[in-house]
């Protein structure tokens, strides 16, 4: 039987590649440079990804407008928490008078608290683009150093397995206004702490450590969290079962594993409290989202962000440019199947290898679909849908979790190549030409391009000028017309740019289906629940038709005035205007006049 160090799939810690003593301090003496060259080389790239929004203040991402706007809205409401010790797990700045709860949103107050002083000086715009880019680099950044100190034990691979990491594809997608999954900083921190509570005479510190680390990573986001944990479990099973001695340390595991569980569920309880049974949680999201799935030819085709893809032949394989969560080209699938068979000794290459399956199979959701089209063939994730927890996970999104499995197999196969050109001198050019060559095949058509822009409306002056403010006394909200969601989020970003002052009627979150005829009563909506005063507006801002305005419609658009509180109604400049215009005043009878570049109704004298 080998030892552990003298089988290339393991280290002390369980999981690397071991190098030669002395090898390993010159490593350790003299490669401090290239660690600062990789962070560097990160950094770099995020802001290559992110370019066009450093290079075009007052832009916005073209294909997510709606969710920049809301995570700037969040990043509002950090900087309150600390500056107004406002309550941080939920909030009354928008959907007056309701509120949202925040536990249940993605509230990212991991990051939002900590970039306060961002927020404050420059503005939410710059906190939310310095959170996207920084959240990216980091990523790289700490997956290096777990890979270098860890896996791989060498930079080169380790930087290589990072920068996948952090830059494939599905990452760069996730990038058009999606920053708590691009910042997945905190997951190989987990992963080593977790690795680390086999350490005899430590598992308490270890435990604690680890614990706060999931508390870290659940106020970023949870799905990456559940994802994470199920990965940590299968690849500590698969070590157990394929390195018998490093059964040895299982006490302390254990008992490590229990403090981390123990304190990190006392931290979260009355936050995940909130977010299970407090004032808006639902209880799961609805058939339609859960109904996002990976097509099977995404596997091997090019996102629309690869040097090699593009929009007309990635847009049939995903649901939006968002979630294109595959789309590793059939180079690099080629590519890591023949390095799993090639690395098939190492228990960590096999359980990884395992895993990815596993993902990729639950991320087809409830029908294989293949280029587009509906196969007839049943998958696992219809029986496991609606298990608590798993109906709260987008089915496509198993497939992201599928780039770091990647990622550690491309650092781990570079790794060996290394190690044997240097067994082998007399092949060491011909081994280096391979490697370089297949790597350059795989991985040169998914190198990332700039994420598309467009450019935004200015914030209106009615709304920087403040002179919304006596229309809001005694807790009123500002109406928007359309009322805001996921289609329309503007309003959230003008609300930003007031520190949230400016409280808003609706908006964009997710909220419980609360109507009695709902379908799924209880799941989550992209909005609150309909209105019909709400429901008219959206139809006239969709097709520009004006229904019939009936004395039903003229009592309806009062009430619903008054339950949201309102003080007054805006319009900005977007499609169908007039007719917006002309609706809010046949409905209420109420003159709108234009101040500081929108259309302002006083309505004031209709809800009392």
């Amino acid at each position: 039987m080998t030892t552990p160090e003298s089988d290339p799939g393991v280290t002390r810690s369980g999981v690397g590649n071991a190098e030669a003593g002395d090898d390993h301090g010159v490593h350790r003496r003299e490669g401090w440079w290239w660690d600062v060259a990789a962070v560097l080389s990160f950094v770099l790239a995020a802001f290559w990804v992110t370019a066009r929004l450093w290079l075009r203040p007052g832009s916005g991402l073209r294909d997510n407008r709606s969710d920049q706007s809301q995570f700037e809205w969040m990043m509002a409401h950090g900087a309150r928490v600390v500056t107004e010790f406002a309550y941080p797990f939920g909030s009354d700045r928008m959907n007056v008078p309701d509120g949202v709860n925040l536990m249940a949103n993605t509230s990212v107050l991991s990051v939002s608290i900590p970039l306060t002083p961002v927020t404050v000086i420059f503005g939410p715009q710059w906190s939310f683009l310095l959170f996207l880019t920084l959240g990216m680099a980091a990523t790289g950044a700490s997956w290096y150093f777990f890979l270098s100190r860890v896996v791989a034990r060498s930079r080169g691979p380790a930087w290589l397995g990072a920068a996948f990491c952090a830059f494939a594809p599905a990452m760069v997608s996730h990038a058009n206004a999606h920053p708590n999954i691009v910042a997945q900083f905190v997951v190989p921190l987990i992963a080593w702490r977790t690795l680390r509570l086999a350490e005899p005479g430590r598992w308490l510190r270890n435990g604690l450590l680890l614990g706060l680390l999931i508390v870290w990573q659940a106020f970023l986001n949870l799905e990456i969290l559940l994802m994470t944990a199920i990965a940590l479990g299968a690849v500590v099973v698969a070590l157990a079962v394929g390195r018998p001695e490093l059964r040895r340390g299982w006490r302390p595991f254990l008992a490590g594993l229990g403090v981390a569980a123990a304190f990190s569920a006392v931290l979260l309880a009355y936050p995940l409290h909130v977010q299970l049974f407090g004032p808006g949680s639902y209880h799961g999201l609805s058939r339609l989202i859960r109904g996002y799935r990976t097509d099977l030819a995404a596997f091997v085709a090019w996102s629309r962000e690869s040097l090699a893809g593009d929009a007309r032949s990635a847009a049939p394989l995903a649901r939006n440019a968002t979630e294109e969560n595959a789309f590793f080209g059939w180079p690099l699938v080629v590519l890591v199947t023949a390095l799993v068979w090639w690395l098939r000794r190492n228990a960590l290459v096999l359980g990884l290898a395992a895993l990815a399956l596993l993902f990729a199979v639950l991320s087809l959701g409830r029908e294989v679909q293949l280029n587009g089209r509906d196969t007839g063939v049943p998958a696992p994730w219809a029986v496991l849908e609606n298990l608590p927890l798993l109906h709260s996970v987008v089915p496509t999104r198993w497939s992201l979790a599928i780039t770091p499995i990647i990622g550690v197999l491309l650092a781990l196969g570079v790794e060996r190549a290394r190690r044997l050109a240097r067994e082998h001198p007399a092949a060491r050019r011909q081994i280096h030409f391979v490697t370089v060559t297949v790597l350059l095949m795989a991985l040169l058509p998914l190198l990332p391009t700039p994420l598309p822009t467009t450019r935004l409306d200015p914030t209106p002056a009615f709304v920087t000028s403040g002179a919304w403010r006596p229309y809001v006394a005694g807790g009123r909200s500002v109406v928007t017309l359309p009322l805001p969601d996921n289609t329309y989020a503007d309003p959230l970003r003008w609300s930003s740019r007031t520190g949230l002052e400016m409280p808003l009627a609706r908006g964009y979150f997710l909220y419980p289906d609360t109507r009695p005829w709902a379908a799924e009563p209880g799941v989550a909506l992209f909005t609150a629940p309909y209105r019909r005063t709400s429901n008219f507006f959206g139809h006239v801002a969709k097709t520009g038709e004006i229904p019939p305005i009936t004395a039903r419609d003229r009592a309806a658009a009062v009430t619903d005035l008054r339950y949201w509180r309102a003080g007054v109604v805006v319009l900005g400049r977007q499609e169908h205007a007039d007719q917006l215009r002309a609706a809010m005043t046949a409905l209420t009878g109420i003159t709108p006049t234009f101040t500081g570049g929108l259309w302002v109704w006083d309505v004031r004298p209709l809800t009392g």
